[in-house]
């Protein structure tokens, strides 16, 4: 995992008390970031996230340029977290080694990479949820295994509000196994030195405040899936489009917060799709960056697909 910058300065105290000048402590810890993947990105100041998902990882790898082509566009669209999508088809040698050359290729240009886990009943307990936890051994098994190309976090898309027996408003009886599924899937991560983030719809925030307080204390990091407030088709201007983005970005963010404290609330991202607005997504992930930023419960924004992007390449 990126060594912490507070972890790094007790370090190079900790060298100067031991009678090692502070110019060959430094020199250390400059070696230290470079070979640690992703050290220096968490040495810099504070920055929100800009992520993307990418969805089909084994057909990326066989793409002519694999990660290049990737590195390039989170580079140009200023994107420093990359969710990867990881299931047991990469569980095979030359795969593994794929995925290992593409995060060192990602962590090279300071950007995080968080395994990609996803099923809409990951959530109920016994096989589903058993079955998710395996892949999340997966993960934890290949950081072992290539520890200096490493995944940084996990990052979960639970969707059981797609089941015929969890549509409705205010149906969230769902809601205590999958918080169950993420508390699991925490303590794995935290043993193994990785963060998770988990993707959720609008209608969790339509909770009451107790069960919002639970949803947001039982991970650190969320990312909500803003989808289908526009469309390219719909007549709207782009304006119209960007004051509703702003206007709908900010009430969900003061709803899910509304009425709850804590010290552990999660941060949450906001996710756009490139469906709802094409060409413009770029500027509209910008529009919920400067609209938010000053709330201290924002903490990024999110590009769903990279695959789009690769799609409309062809």
């Amino acid at each position: 995992m990126p060594t912490p910058p507070v972890q790094l300065s007790a370090m190079l105290f900790g060298l100067s008390e031991r009678g090692i000048s502070m110019r060959i402590a430094v020199t250390f810890l400059a070696a230290l970031l470079y070979w640690v993947p992703g050290a220096a990105a968490q040495g810099q100041k504070d920055q929100f996230v800009h992520a993307v998902w990418v969805w089909r990882t084994p057909i990326l790898l066989d793409l002519p340029a694999r990660g290049e082509a990737l590195r390039d566009f989170c580079r140009s669209n200023q994107i420093n977290e990359v969710y990867l999508s990881f299931t047991s088809q990469n569980s095979a040698e030359p795969e593994q080694r794929e995925i290992e050359k593409l995060i060192e290729l990602l962590h090279k240009s300071h950007i995080r990479v968080e395994a990609l886990l996803s099923g809409a009943d990951a959530d109920q307990p016994g096989t589903h949820r058993d079955k998710l936890m395996g892949h999340v051994n997966e993960v934890v098994t290949f950081n072992r295994e290539h520890a200096h190309q490493r995944f940084d976090g996990i990052h979960l898309d639970i969707e059981p509000q797609q089941r015929q027996e969890n549509k409705g408003p205010g149906n969230l009886g769902f809601l205590p196994d999958l918080l169950d599924t993420y508390r699991a899937v925490l303590a794995v991560a935290q043993q193994n030195q990785m963060t998770v983030n988990a993707d959720i719809s609008n209608k969790f925030l339509k909770a009451d405040a107790s069960q919002r307080q639970a949803l947001l204390s039982s991970l650190p990091r969320f990312t909500l899936m803003l989808y289908a407030l526009s469309s390219p088709g719909d007549g709207q201007s782009t304006a119209a489009q960007e004051d509703k983005l702003r206007q709908t970005s900010t009430k969900f963010m003061d709803a899910a917060y509304q009425g709850i404290s804590g010290d552990n609330l999660a941060k949450l991202a906001i996710g756009l799709r490139t469906a709802d607005y094409q060409q413009q997504l770029p500027d509209m992930l910008k529009v919920v960056e400067n609209t938010l930023s000053a709330n201290p419960h924002f903490l990024g924004w999110a590009w769903h697909s990279y695959n789009d992007v690769t799609d409309a390449a062809k």
